[in-house]
């Protein structure tokens, strides 16, 4: 069993597991931190943006992590297990030979499908007239400017792809709901548990009949809008893969929760604007519930909330009809019937309203001083872009920072000089360090592989110990590229046998309560399935053809060897020897049982547990005695 790394991020995992026989891709994720280097594209023109020299290209604007340790069209599944895990799929399933099955929820595959179809809109409504491409060499590499200059890998950062090449991707999913079983060539079985996370977030068990891989991903623990996570499930795991773990493990989200709402209340009594740049899925439904309970207590309920997305109102939408993935709670309102997210009713009463872009309806709505939900989180795509030039101007505007994904001091680069106000309030649910140790104390791994940035403590806080994973045994580290060979050998595997070939068997009991029979018979395996079939009667031979043709046919299956069991008792061996004329036998005592030397005869007969041994040189009517003395005590089977 083989685990190769083929990201370095370990929130954006992409592992590939070996196991009998089968290949399987655990996550795609895709890193686009790589759009940091690059300047943002500007919804309408930008005088200052325009003016400033640099490379403005749709080139490079994803970092596909580089996957060179195998041939991805070997592979044979990809489970996913969030939307977030699963941007990198369009690369993956239309530029490699991938002829395999990707399985992921429901709520996992819609959400995922929004967040792709918006990123490509915000790339193709930017259209350039050029795309550089010949930057990427290391000759001219070395001559751009930090931190291009020292970029790793460019060669390997891609266009983004086409709405096609989504829809292409996304036809190769096969739905599977929690705890569904899937049976992989006959080989190993899959199953996805509730991670806790997010809509249909999943953590996976792979497992054959004597061996169980977990791989938990992206989890959560806290209460929040998905179902809660499934821990009983994991117990019993010979391996526990482990990532995606939090990338913000000193800020607790309920605290980060509460810093956003008075900071968006300080701006909003002040006469400023709130600009909230975020993804259009996950977080935000949990923003918006929050400021829901928020506003009439803050005396904000007049301020307009605008969510401005290409995919805002299918965001919307879909999380109130995903009732079957939300936890109980919220599944129990759908059935009074209400809303399980109170959103629905800010957008009845006008509070919150939904807008593809900032053209059109919203350019004739808006009005100040608001607060905005827009993406992108890095500021380099999207119409938060419009916003940063409109409000940045003013230190009244707050931008408050919620998605973890990116070093907000360098979202906001391209910006400065920037009046406005800059709030970090990172909300990252995830499983925290001490969280993690608990779970994995209560299930019990045998042993547990994760990232290697697990297994130290961050480079800025290096005294904190309590920022790694300390375990007993220690955990297994990987780092992107690498190859590790998982720590447990397959020992058994299950065969089937035939009802007549079962009928055909004598059980004999050997010890109370274990029977023994022996048989001989063929083996049959197809689709990693083992039967035990009964040998086929040779056919008979014509009369016609004599002996060359009895030559030519299969040698018939001989019976087999009758086994041996029981044990030879010392007294009741040596009173038959005395029977039969041996009386002269000096008896010593071994580890392992008895030494029996005879004299007279010069012969040794080793009596062991395991084993009975006659040692008799050149008297083989004497040794044929002693073997059949020593058959009387012992069962044939």
């Amino acid at each position: 069993m083989k685990l190769y790394c083929l990201s370095g991020h370990p929130t954006l995992p992409c592992n590939v597991l070996k196991f009998k026989s089968t290949t399987i891709m655990l996550d795609c994720g895709l890193d686009t931190t790589s759009v940091l280097n690059f300047l943002p594209l500007p919804l309408v023109h930008s005088p200052r943006l325009s003016k400033l020299p640099g490379w403005v290209s749709k080139d490079g604007t994803l970092n596909l992590e580089k996957r060179e340790l195998l041939d991805l069209s070997t592979i044979d599944v990809i489970l996913i297990s969030n939307y977030h895990c699963m941007m990198a799929l369009p690369y993956i399933t239309e530029h490699t030979g991938f002829t395999g099955t990707v399985y992921a929820t429901e709520p996992t595959l819609q959400i995922g499908r929004l967040l792709m179809e918006e990123i490509v809109n915000f790339m193709e409504r930017v259209p350039k007239a050029q795309s550089a491409t010949c930057w990427k060499s290391k000759e001219i590499q070395r001559m751009l400017p930090g931190p291009l200059k020292d970029a790793v890998d460019v060669w390997t950062w891609k266009r983004c792809y086409s709405m096609q090449e989504v829809n292409s991707a996304l036809s190769k999913v096969q739905l599977v709901g929690y705890s569904q079983k899937v049976e992989l060539f006959g080989a190993v079985q899959i199953s996805p548990l509730s991670s806790g996370y997010s809509l249909g977030s999943s953590n996976w068990i792979i497992q054959s009949h004597h061996e169980k891989v977990s791989y938990v991903s992206g989890s959560s623990l806290l209460t929040t809008h998905p179902q809660p996570m499934d821990q009983s499930s994991l117990k019993n795991s010979d391996v526990l893969i482990l990532t995606g773990l939090t990338q913000m493990p000193t800020a607790n989200p309920d605290g980060m929760l509460g810093e956003f709402c008075s900071n968006l209340a300080m701006t909003i009594r002040a006469g400023g604007n709130v600009l909230v740049p975020c993804y259009s899925s996950g977080v935000i439904y949990d923003l918006l519930e929050c400021l829901y309970q928020f506003i009439e207590s803050a005396n904000l309920g007049t301020t307009p909330f605008y969510f401005i997305s290409p995919v805002a109102n299918s965001s919307l939408e879909f999380s109130q009809i995903f009732a079957e993935w939300l936890c109980h709670n919220k599944q129990s309102k759908v059935y009074l019937p209400e809303p399980p997210f109170p959103h629905a009713e800010l957008i009845q009463t006008n509070k919150l309203k939904h807008y593809p872009s900032i053209h059109g309806d919203f350019s004739s709505e808006f009005r100040q001083p608001c607060v905005v939900f827009t993406g992108h989180p890095s500021l380099r795509f999207g119409d938060v872009v419009h916003f940063m030039e409109l409000w940045g101007k003013s230190s009244l505007n707050t931008i408050i920072f919620t998605e973890p994904d990116f070093s907000y001091l360098d979202a906001l680069a391209p910006y400065q000089p920037l009046a406005m106000k800059c709030v970090y309030c990172p909300i990252d649910t995830r499983l925290n360090f001490h969280q993690v140790s608990k779970l994995l104390k209560e299930v019990q791994p045998l042993h547990v592989v994760c990232p290697e940035q697990y297994t130290q403590p961050p480079l800025t806080q290096s005294h904190r110990s309590d920022l790694m994973l300390e375990l007993q045994p220690p955990p297994m580290p990987y780092r992107r590229c690498s190859v590790l060979n998982l720590p447990f050998k397959r020992r058994y595997e299950r065969v089937y046998i035939l009802p007549e070939l079962a009928n055909s068997l004598v059980p004999t009991e050997v010890k109370p309560g274990i029977s023994l029979a022996t048989f001989s018979a063929v083996l049959h395996s197809k689709d990693n399935k083992h039967t035990l079939q009964s040998v086929p009667k040779p056919p008979p031979v014509p009369p016609t053809k004599k002996r060359k043709r009895v030559m030519e046919e299969p040698p018939v299956a001989l019976a087999p060897k009758p086994l041996l069991s029981g044990a030879v008792p010392l007294e009741a061996f040596l009173a038959t020897l005395q029977k039969h004329g041996i009386t002269e036998v000096k008896v010593e005592e071994t580890a392992d049982g008895h030494i029996l030397h005879l004299q007279e005869q010069d012969t040794l007969i080793q009596l062991e547990e395991d084993g009975t041994h006659i040692v008799c040189d050149n008297n083989e009517p004497l040794r044929t005695t002693l073997r059949d003395l020593v058959l009387r005590f012992l069962q044939k089977l």
